[in-house]
């Protein structure tokens, strides 16, 4: 049960229930399909001018949720079964006009080795290096390719480049200096494009535990409601972050802004051009899914997308247990199906069963984040808004702001640069997902409850300022995780109640 400081209001069963069913974050199995395929699940979805090089966007997906470092003997490979792929709507129909398709190929080099990556044993250096001397420690290898499809037409990006995945930091044994051995696996394109695909530190961060505990959240962390201090301490934890010290599967591509724009053009952000609506994919072919349904189609060659995901938390906080399937599997474009889940959300109305207040539906508010209108798209009018329709959109025109400098809470804090205007690695999304369902993009002054978990940011690794801005992967030796009475919060241990 939540009990919120300074006032008596705690939180009934049936919100314990609404959220168990719905899910709580971008870093879990949030629908039954992909608690069946996990390698198809996307934990996380961000789109963000560079802050590095500012004429150019920065889509980031990552997937196949909590990988433990240590997991050997092959740890985690990108599924070659799988087309991963970054789609990008730029005339506001919610159809894609740019589209990035990832594809992987495995090898194993070393058939008769117990594991996949080995070095810094007799006979065997250590792993200094993605291909030819100092490779050899690497028996399962994967090599990937990128191809852009725009205006109908398929361009392979990768051109008879070899791109290597960069794999799991094994060790200090097997891979001495994995930072060197992750630098030589971001690659530059044709068209001044940067990719990287490999394994990472899950930049993801929440109060796990607490949140699955039936909204227990830890009273030393205000009990689900942040003072003052607290909501402003944006480099500081109150809480234990459950994803620290986890990995995941992350590619990374950097593109020239003028690449994704319906013109050619870069454009000020107050005009509609500048704004783009992003989401990302998975998708298998009907012979190789898990299901048997897809599989009797005549064309079993055919792909049917298994996930997609922009905005963060809209299938887990948002859609019903009931349509979550339904929802992964259908086309932006076509969300108006599930308009009543965006301008009525359960959520909202359990808030206002507890007595916090909440606008009555529907919930016009929350447009934002599923057409194209202000404040994001200052420059729409009303023939602009395009269809109802999950996209993380994204004004190219706002300039990043410089590392350091960012708000976690993006917009709320007045940070333009933030979510719910794309969503960069340091955005707390779970608690500006929370506040905008109880009402803040409505009236900020009334609908005003600093509701969150404690748990502002990254533990452990933090987001790099450099391209791919993604952590290093934790070693699969040396890491270990965060939980409740170890050091790492604000006053040093992680409070347990």
């Amino acid at each position: 049960m939540v009990r919120f400081r300074g006032s008596a209001l705690s939180v009934v069963l049936v919100f314990t229930f609404s959220l168990s069913q719905a899910g709580f974050a971008a870093s879990h199995r949030e629908a039954p399909i992909t608690a069946i395929d996990q390698k198809a699940d996307i934990t996380d979805w961000f789109t963000f001018v560079s802050p590095e090089n500012p004429d150019k966007v920065v889509m980031i997906m990552n997937v196949d949720p909590f990988l433990e470092p240590s997991n050997g003997p092959n740890y985690f490979p990108f599924d070659p079964g799988i087309r991963y792929a970054m789609l990008v709507d730029n005339d506001h129909d919610a159809v894609p006009d740019v589209i990035f398709e990832f594809r992987f190929k495995t090898e194993i080099r070393a058939p008769e080795v117990f594991t996949g990556f080995v070095g810094g044993i007799p006979g065997i250096p250590p792993i200094t290096s993605l291909d030819g001397a100092g490779s050899a420690g690497l028996s399962l290898r994967q090599t990937y390719t990128v191809t852009m499809i725009k205006n109908g037409v398929r361009t392979d990006l990768t051109a008879g480049r070899t791109l290597f995945a960069v794999p799991s930091n094994v060790g200090p044994r097997t891979m001495p200096d994995y930072d060197a051995l992750r630098k030589e696996g971001i690659y530059t394109l044709d068209h001044g494009i940067r990719v990287f695909a490999g394994t990472v530190a899950d930049p993801f961060f929440i109060d796990l535990g607490a949140a699955f505990d039936s909204l227990n959240f830890r009273k030393a962390a205000g009990g689900g409601v942040l003072t003052p201090a607290e909501d402003a301490a944006d480099n500081e934890n109150f809480a234990p972050n459950a994803v620290a010290g986890f990995n995941v599967n992350s590619i990374a591509l950097e593109v020239p802004i003028t690449m994704l724009t319906a013109d050619g053009k870069w454009h000020p952000s107050c005009e509609k051009q500048a704004v783009i609506g992003t989401w990302a994919t998975t998708s298998r072919q009907n012979n190789h899914l898990l299901s048997n349904e897809k599989a009797k189609s005549s064309n079993p060659y055919e792909w049917t997308q298994i996930q997609r995901m922009a905005n963060a938390l809209i299938n887990e906080l948002i859609i019903g247990t009931g349509d979550k399937d339904k929802w992964s599997q259908a086309e932006p474009k076509n969300d108006a199906t599930f308009a009543n889940y965006d301008l009525n959300p359960v959520l909202a109305q359990v808030f206002k069963s507890i007595g916090i207040p909440v606008p009555s539906a529907p919930r016009t508010d929350l447009l934002p984040l599923v057409i194209y209108t202000a404040p994001i798209c200052p420059g729409c009018g009303k023939n602009d808004a395009g269809p109802i329709a999950d996209l993380l959109r994204l004004n190219t025109g706002v300039a990043p702001r410089k590392p350091g400098s960012e708000r976690r809470l993006g917009l709320l804090a007045g940070d333009p640069a933030g979510y719910p205007n794309g969503r960069r690695l340091i955005d707390d999304v779970v608690d500006i997902s929370a506040r905008a369902v109880e009402g803040i993009l409505k009236d900020a002054a009334k609908y005003n409850l600093r509701i969150g978990d404690g748990v502002n940011t990254a533990s452990y690794e933090k987001p790099e300022p450099e391209f791919p801005f993604v952590a290093p992967a934790y070693s699969g030796r040396d890491s270990h995780h965060l939980g409740p009475g170890q050091p790492g919060c604000a006053g040093g241990d992680c409070p347990v109640n």
